[in-house]
């Protein structure tokens, strides 16, 4: 089982990438609470070069709230991270989490049905990507 949802799009540029993957998780209920810039964070941290590389940390409250109600530690896995890489310009691929694979390992029934319904919206999310 894999643990992520992929999609590439070619001949777009990164930012308007990243516009889109927001704009689609908005119509999905997520808000993105953190955004990562792993280029720039390596660049200050590391003086490396890297491609261009976000995270976005999404979460749809209403199910982060239930999954709170079925396991309070799983705060621990908040929030749904989605990626947006840009190895090769004008090639943007975008992996979101799948929720359930990462539930699993905890074994709560109640969360793996919330899991599910998350992994539903993020699959909805990356398809829409493309179409």
């Amino acid at each position: 089982m894999d643990y992520y949802f992929i999609t590439i799009l070619k001949g777009v540029a990164f930012n308007e990438a990243v516009e889109r993957v927001i704009h689609e998780l908005k119509n999905e209920g997520f808000g993105v609470l953190t955004e990562i810039d792993m280029k720039a964070t390596l660049k200050r941290k590391l003086d490396v070069d890297f491609y261009n590389y976000k995270i976005l940390g999404a979460c749809n409250p209403p199910f982060a709230y239930k999954a709170l109600q079925a396991e309070d530690k799983i705060g621990t896995m908040l929030p749904c991270n989605v990626i947006i890489q840009e190895k090769e310009k004008g090639n943007v691929e975008i992996s979101a989490v799948d929720p359930a694979a990462s539930m699993m390992a905890v074994g709560n029934e109640e969360l793996t049905i919330v899991a599910e319904e998350v992994r539903d919206k993020l699959k909805k999310v990356v398809a829409s990507l493309t179409s």
